[in-house]
């Protein structure tokens, strides 16, 4: 069932991103995705330290009811996609990616410290799609950080033409 799930996420998001237009879910009933994958991850960490409490963007990364900062493959949910977790009175927004989240449906959701993020753990979840963000504006950034195997990888999966080779 989650893999239909997924499938369906998948084609959407593809219809939606091509043109660089974002999809709305309808006002009334957001599209349900069940049993995400998540993890967490905060700015403390060993592999974060370099990045300090910076998102992909350079902005904050925020911990609040009205903007929760979220990393995730950016093939799979684009930058601005915004979400909500079932059980959850908050909105999420992907600001962020990780190398090991790409090729997964894996999101790593963001806490301000290690005790709440250690808390958070491995979790399956299920989330409501508000609105998905742009595969244009994911892709403008990926490609000029396509040096980068990961965000590379992200731009190839984004793409129907081989276009992203020249960033080689």
């Amino acid at each position: 069932m989650r893999r239909i799930d997924f499938m369906l996420l998948a084609i959407l998001v593809v219809l939606s991103g091509s043109s660089g237009i974002s999809a709305e879910p309808s006002s009334d009933r957001p599209l349900l995705v069940r049993g995400v994958r998540t993890t967490a991850y905060t700015h403390t960490e060993a592999d974060h330290l370099i990045y300090g409490n910076r998102s992909a963007l350079g902005t904050e990364l925020r911990y609040t009811p009205e903007y929760h900062s979220v990393a995730a493959d950016w093939s799979r949910f684009p930058l601005g996609t915004k979400f909500r977790i079932r059980g959850y009175d908050r909105i999420f927004v992907v600001d962020d990616y990780g190398s090991a989240l790409v090729g997964t449906h894996t999101i790593d959701v963001y806490f301000p410290d290690q005790d709440r993020m250690k808390n958070w753990g491995l979790r399956f979840v299920d989330i409501e799609i508000l609105s998905f963000g742009s595969f244009h504006e994911s892709r403008k950034i990926l490609a000029a950080r396509a040096k980068n195997r990961y965000c590379l990888a992200m731009l190839a999966s984004m793409t129907t033409d081989d276009w992203y080779q020249t960033h080689r």
